[in-house]
């Protein structure tokens, strides 16, 4: 039998252990809250990936736009080689009838019929003018036919392809609605102290700009600091970070492309060493977000939803895939 001082220590004991095994094991995740760090970090990661969604759905836009425009022109093709055919055919027929009225006599016919020497050579010379038009004639109707076939079938092809690239854009569409619906998830679990650092404007001291092109369009995008994001957004009161670097050299006499794709073939490369105001910076491998150079330091961008168009530090806003400059 056990005494009651040996109970108390046996309890004791076994108090004692099932402690140290309640901290030894990890706390479930239902509980457990990730710091804001992390969140904004979860946050970052699913606004990028938003971005590039966007980014394929403005070129996929752009895709289709050009596509509309070759089959605009499938399409005035294959009208100007049927009327083409139709005129053709016309002229060809007219020469079949003068043919089966006896137009077309032969050099035998030519000969009997003929009063004289120089009758005859118009005859044969009318027999020869009559099969050269038309021989003329039918190879033109024949090019006429092959080339409305031709018209034909681009004008299909670019009709295929024109639903195929919609598709595209439906797909690339509902994708960013679901990303953007989880990063909303993200940002609405953000402390309100945390949101209003998202969305403060920053620096928005006067800045001086170069002379040229480069510092036109930087002073367009410098005067859009504090106006928000919006994905697709094309202005003047949000922005996307391509429509912004668009519509800044736009607003110098420069056109660039719509996309951040686009956006990375213009102009010409330079070093991240040797970056002045006005170049385009290009960020991710997959080059999906895209800056304009303040300076050899800082840059302004449309950053992501939640984040006005702010001035940040170049090496800050995400790893650099090319620069370009495009003027000078």
């Amino acid at each position: 039998m056990v005494s009651q001082p040996s109970r108390r220590i046996v309890r004791g004991a076994l108090v004692a252990t099932a402690a140290v095994v309640a901290a030894a094991l990890p706390t479930a995740p239902a509980t457990a809250q990730p710091n804001a760090a992390d969140a904004l970090k979860k946050y970052n990661e699913l606004q990028e990936q938003a971005s590039k969604l966007n980014q394929d759905h403005l070129k996929a836009q752009d895709d289709l736009k050009a596509k509309q425009g070759e089959l605009d022109k499938a399409k005035g093709d294959l009208a100007t080689a049927q009327q083409a055919e139709e005129a053709l055919r016309g002229q060809v027929d007219l020469l079949t009838e003068a043919t089966n009225s006896g137009a077309n006599f032969s050099q035998i016919s030519a000969l009997l019929v003929s009063d004289s020497q120089q009758d005859f050579l118009n005859r044969m010379s009318a027999i020869n003018i009559l099969a050269a038009d038309n021989a003329e004639a039918l190879q033109k109707l024949t090019d006429a036919v092959n080339a409305a076939d031709s018209a034909t079938k681009t004008a299909n092809d670019a009709t295929e392809a024109s639903k195929k690239i919609v598709a595209e854009m439906d797909q690339k569409k509902a994708e960013l609605d679901k990303q953007l619906a989880d990063a909303k998830k993200v940002y609405d679990g953000f402390s309100a102290a945390t949101r209003n650092q998202l969305a403060a404007a920053g620096d928005m001291s006067n800045i001086s700009v170069p002379a040229g092109a480069a510092g036109a369009a930087l002073q367009f995008a410098l005067n859009q600091r504090g106006k928000p994001y919006v994905y697709g957004s094309n202005g003047p009161n949000s922005w996307d970070c391509s429509s912004l670097i668009q519509a800044a050299y736009r607003s110098a006499g420069v056109t660039i492309g719509r996309t951040s794709y686009a956006q990375a073939a213009a102009g010409r490369s330079v070093s991240r060493s040797d970056v002045r105001a006005g170049d385009i910076i290009v960020y991710y491998s997959s080059q999906s977000h895209v800056a304009m150079a303040v300076d050899g330091i800082r840059a302004v961008h449309a950053s992501t939803e939640g984040v006005p168009v702010k001035i940040a530090d170049i090496d800050s806003i995400g790893p650099i895939s090319v620069i370009r400059r495009i003027e000078g």
